[in-house]
């Protein structure tokens, strides 16, 4: 596996941990009103998103090389 790869299945599990994080942070403000849980929840998504927005800047800037 090249570090092509890796690095690309490394930011996709970043953001689906982000995003699990996100929604249980959600689940806990939904029953317990905190706004600590609300912030986390926000803080996470915008992770995700930044995540997301790296990702796609690493493959456009690696387009050339290969996956293996």
């Amino acid at each position: 596996m090249s570090l092509k790869a890796f690095h690309v299945v490394f930011i996709a599990a970043s953001v689906m941990l982000c995003l699990g994080f996100a929604g249980w942070s959600f689940g806990n403000y939904r029953e317990l009103s905190s706004a600590k849980d609300l912030y986390w929840a926000v803080a996470s998504v915008a992770a995700a998103v930044g995540l997301l927005v790296y990702g796609r800047y690493f493959l456009r800037k690696l387009k050339n090389i290969s996956y293996l």
